[in-house]
């Protein structure tokens, strides 16, 4: 790729606001990166959605990213790695990744008992993919999962610090903690938002694994590896950091600026099913809180 390409910016994508705490982390630990986000909010959650279906969705973001000529793509939802992921990967030449690999990698070495938990939405949890992963790094991983398809929905509502959402969080760990596991994957890019409320639920003995952290460093090596690092000192091109819906931006630049490091200023809403028609794109101005 070109020196030009290497300042390209990265694609990120998610159902939703989720992967926001991918692009966080994206952010802090890769501040001289462009990005571009997109969330899918007009048709999330995708866990409850078939394979099949999540792989289409998926092609379609893909193809939106392509258009802004990013350099690499973070698929920052679970639900989008297990489903789609090997298929997107074998149809790009650029480079892509995913969140389960990296979350497995961790959980797999800071585990003390070799009983691990995983929550995710019902597609992750049904596709095995964490446990596929986790076998790869640690043989002897006992891996427990838990399909928690509520607890999306509570996060995009904001409810996250709601007695309600804390009644759910516990019911469905309940099963969870009758296998005494010592460590417990957020399996979905949702639930670190609720991560006060898990702590609090499972305990001080659970380590609680986020992989956000642990993609953007799989980030970086990646860009390293093919020489794809943005040049530190480049004048950088049109702006940093693009957000981008399928619907709802008023509520996403809401949730947005609760979780970011700063306040995004707009969101571009796009009809992903058509997205290379420019009447189908709409400008929303954040509402400063």
């Amino acid at each position: 790729m070109a020196k030009t390409g290497s300042n390209a910016p990265i694609g990120v994508f998610d159902s939703g606001v989720g992967g926001l705490t991918v692009a966080r982390e994206i952010m802090r630990q890769l501040p001289e990166e462009r990005m571009v986000y997109f969330g899918d909010t007009a048709r999330l959650p995708y866990g409850t959605k078939s394979q099949n279906t999540v792989i289409r969705f998926s092609r379609q973001i893909v193809r939106f990213l392509k258009t802004k000529e990013v350099k690499a793509i973070v698929i920052a939802c679970n639900t989008a790695t297990a489903c789609a992921l090997e298929e997107i990967q074998k149809e790009q030449e650029l480079p892509v990744i995913g969140v389960i690999d990296a979350a497995a990698r961790v959980a797999g070495d800071v585990t003390e008992n070799n009983r691990i938990g995983v929550v995710g939405t019902t597609a992750t949890i049904g596709s095995g993919m964490y446990e596929k992963a986790l076998k790869q790094y640690n043989e002897k991983a006992q891996v427990y999962g838990k399909a928690c398809p509520l607890l999306v929905s509570l996060a995009e509502e904001g409810w996250l610090h709601d007695t309600i959402t804390e009644e759910v969080v516990s019911r469905y760990l309940k099963d969870l903690q009758y296998k005494s596991i010592d460590t417990l994957i957020l399996g979905c890019t949702h639930y670190p938002l609720l991560r006060s409320t898990f702590r609090k639920v499972a305990g001080e003995n659970v380590t609680l694994v986020n992989p956000a952290y642990e993609v953007a460093m799989e980030l970086r090596s990646l860009l390293q590896e093919r020489a794809l690092s943005c040049d530190k000192d480049v004048e950088q091109a049109g702006k940093k950091y693009e957000f981008f819906v399928s619907d709802a931006a008023e509520k996403f630049c809401e949730l947005a600026n609760s979780i970011l490091p700063y306040d995004i200023e707009t969101v571009q809403q796009i009809n992903i099913e058509d997205f290379e028609t420019e009447d189908f794109r709409e400008e929303t101005t954040c509402k400063k809180m």
